[in-house]
């Protein structure tokens, strides 16, 4: 549709979102009022009542009651993940999510919300290679960046290797899992050789809403990522469900 037959409301709307995307709105400012913007475009407070919903839909805009419209705060994390900094933060024992948020200069924080034993959903056994129904250890944890919600990442080990160890215990681990594995100290003593991804793009179910606070129409990415060993084992996946609104994912493949 050419820019002179669109409706009234998304002539405002694509006004409004080419400043916001700009900077020149800027996020956490506050919009004017539907009267001051009835007035601006010349228009009514119905059409630009259209407008702000079409923004708040894509996750541009959120309303605070007794407030107003402000320009919704999008703290993106980039993400860089290469196989050096893979080991080099393993070592360091800060996890590549806190280093890529600290090195942006925003505050990251990781919170455990379960450990516990469980029956292996079907995708997460294929990609172990155990028995759909086997059981395994699972890890639910939430990101958070300045506070906001960034993911929820659920960890899949198989119990034969890890019982006894640090991943059954409801805590952080230093160096996080893929130390446990590697420890030459440890009982596994397997070297991860591989990291293997499936994306998956969806809108979120309601509980991930709540969770990850996401706006209406911002679809959610879903990363399996399964991590292989130099032993032929399949030893982690982590199920990542990550709000497609506040991330940046950048791979880096070397080819030999």
């Amino acid at each position: 549709m050419a820019e002179k037959d669109l409706p009234p409301y998304r002539k405002i709307a694509d006004e409004l979102r080419a400043l916001i995307l700009s900077g020149r709105l800027r996020a956490g400012e506050k919009l004017k009022s539907e009267n001051e913007l009835k007035d601006q475009y010349a228009t009514t407070r119905v059409t630009v009542r259209k407008a702000l919903a079409l923004l708040k839909a894509d996750g541009l805009l959120i309303s605070e009651q007794g407030r107003g419209v402000f320009v919704r705060p999008r703290p993106n994390v980039q993400m860089l993940t290469t196989g050096a900094n893979f080991r080099q933060r393993r070592d360091t024992g800060v996890s590549n999510f806190n280093a890529e948020a600290a090195a942006q200069g925003l505050r990251p924080e990781q919170r455990i919300l379960s450990v516990e034993t469980v029956s292996a959903p079907a995708d997460v056994a294929s990609r172990l290679e155990v028995a759909e129904g086997s059981e395994v250890i699972l890890r639910r944890r939430a990101f958070f960046v300045n506070d906001e919600p960034m993911q929820l990442v659920d960890g899949y080990y198989p119990v034969d290797l890890f019982a006894g160890t640090e991943v059954t215990q409801n805590r952080k681990i230093r160096g996080g899992v893929s130390r446990v594995i590697e420890d030459p100290e440890g009982s596994i003593k397997q070297r991860i050789t591989q990291f293997v991804e499936d994306l998956e793009i969806r809108m979120p179910t309601p509980s991930e809403t709540d969770s990850l606070r996401i706006p209406p129409g911002v679809p959610l990415a879903r990363v399996l990522r399964t991590a292989h060993t130099s032993a032929g084992r399949k030893v982690e996946v982590l199920d990542s469900r990550v709000p497609c609104d506040r991330h940046v994912f950048r791979y880096v493949i070397d080819i030999p």
